[in-house]
């Protein structure tokens, strides 16, 4: 047997409560929930983090938070220790398609791992005409030279198409919605799921790739699936300033962010769609059964859902603070080369397992209902807001310092039911988590988190990040980051 292809699809802040894979009222993923006759799907899978970076370092590495301490753009991930690079050392192409900018833009070391980067520059809305990313100089100003751009898109073929890429390219996303959809950057999942079909065309193979899709990340997009939204939360969604400080600094109340799910569930199902569209293309072009093909999220999303943890704290977008069971538990299928047979895995399973799982495909391992569950109780961290987001929270909220603090959790399977030990700050308690919708506390206090969590070394993957420039600096904002 020929070594197989490698696909991690990222549904980027999909959260397992809102699919229908797991029981959500919406049906939102009918397309995984069709795979999943031929897969391993794993019900209590958890992030190792809350955000895009550390989870997503995890996933690449097989470090938890705690060993590699890559937590924001501040952090970068050194060369050599991702499943990527591995890979392309035993003769891999590797790719990444996403316009998430942990993945495609930051110096952050994550797309640093990959041979081909299909990122936001790729979106625009006329190909053919000059490319505006091509004149902003990389670096912690960023100064765009605007004359040379202008020069060249007035002396290019295309001066108009040109011109509208640096428009669209310079608006922020809330001001990019309010154009008409001809002359905006498309930057939905089918296009970056296109962009993958083509790359993977191109290969003979073997080959190995992360597709990231960004539409149920704020500002939330269904495109043509907005089933359970519409018109009224489009409105109310463009006329958000701050899609998570306004709620908890009380300026917005809290049914205005969970009417946003409606929207939600849209991107979700739009996501999915793309899935099914990557899956029946492989399987058409006769490569989808040499392909380890696993589906997750590298977090979840708050919709103002409150802490059972420290009381007055509520969890709404992602990152913010707390290890919240909307932001750890999310969606896992892993259909292995060949196919499966409809397998559901009941124990707590990990991403940080991710680079394991890939092991175990290469090897040939049929055992697939192992692959994400570790030896050791599974673990997710988080280290609160980092200082950039703390000045932009401080213009809402009077004190800031409990969304700062560090938190912990760690699952663990007894007596056929999974038990959270979580500790935010000075607060701790031991929850049963049913599934993806029930949960309750148990105990005030718990057992195996010090111990675990004290235990944990740095791998020493990590160093200071460089500085970015203005055009991703305002990405990061458009996208809820500071």
């Amino acid at each position: 047997m020929t070594e197989p292809n490698v696909l991690l699809i990222v549904l980027d802040s999909v959260r397992a409560r809102n699919t229908s894979l797991h029981g959500h009222v919406n049906e939102t993923t009918p397309s995984l929930a069709a795979l999943a006759a031929e897969a391993t799907v794993f019900e209590q899978a958890r992030a190792p983090g809350t955000e895009s970076i550390s989870s997503h370092t995890s996933l690449f590495t097989g470090y938890h938070v705690r060993e590699h301490g890559i937590t924001n753009r501040r952090h970068r991930l050194t060369a050599g220790h991702t499943v990527w690079e591995r890979l392309a050392d035993r003769g891999y192409e590797t790719g990444v398609f996403s316009n998430n900018p942990f993945l495609t833009e930051l110096p952050v070391g994550l797309g640093d791992a990959f041979e081909t980067v299909v990122g936001r520059s790729e979106e625009l809305p006329f190909p053919d005409g000059v490319n505006p990313k091509d004149f902003v100089i990389d670096g912690p100003e960023g100064p765009a030279k605007y004359a040379e751009f202008l020069r060249a898109a007035l002396r290019s073929g295309r001066p108009v198409g040109s011109l509208l890429n640096g428009l669209s390219f310079k608006l922020p996303d809330r001001y990019e919605r309010r154009l008409p959809r001809a002359i905006r950057a498309d930057s939905s999942a089918g296009r970056y799921a296109d962009f993958f079909l083509e790359w993977a065309a191109a290969h003979e193979g073997p080959w190995a790739a992360c597709l990231n899709l960004m539409d149920a990340h704020f500002p939330y997009d269904p495109g043509p699936y907005d089933v359970w939204g519409g018109e009224r939360l489009h409105a109310l969604q463009d006329a958000m300033t701050d899609q998570v400080w306004e709620f908890a600094g009380g300026e917005r109340p809290w049914w205005q962010r969970r009417a946003l799910e409606g929207l939600y569930d849209g991107a979700i199902r739009r996501m999915d769609a793309q899935v099914e569209h990557v899956v029946g293309t492989l399987r058409e072009r006769g490569t989808l059964d040499d392909t380890l093909l696993v589906v997750t999220a590298d977090h979840g999303e708050g919709f103002g859902e409150p802490s059972r943890v420290r009381p007055g704290e509520h969890c709404v977008g992602h990152g913010n603070g707390g290890v919240y069971e909307a932001l750890l538990h999310v969606p896992l299928l892993v259909r292995p080369p060949g196919g499966g047979e409809g397998t559901v895995v009941s124990e707590p399973a990990s991403l940080t397992e991710f680079p394991r799982a890939v092991d175990s495909a290469l090897e040939g391992d049929p055992a697939t209902a192992e692959w994400f569950v570790p030896s050791d109780p599974v673990v997710a961290a988080t280290d609160g807001i980092d200082p950039d987001t703390q000045e932009r929270a401080r213009q809402y909220l009077p004190d800031v310092d409990v969304l700062t603090t560090p938190a912990d959790a760690v699952y663990t399977a007894a007596d056929g039911e999974v038990r959270k030990e979580v500790r935010w700050g000075d607060c701790e308690a031991t929850l049963v988590v049913h599934d993806a919708h029930a949960q309750w506390v148990v105990d005030d206090t718990t057992e195996l988190l010090d111990p675990l969590v004290d235990g944990f070394e740095d791998a020493g993957v990590s160093t200071s990040a460089d500085g970015v420039g203005s055009d991703v600096k305002q990405r990061l904002e458009d996208l809820g980051y500071a």
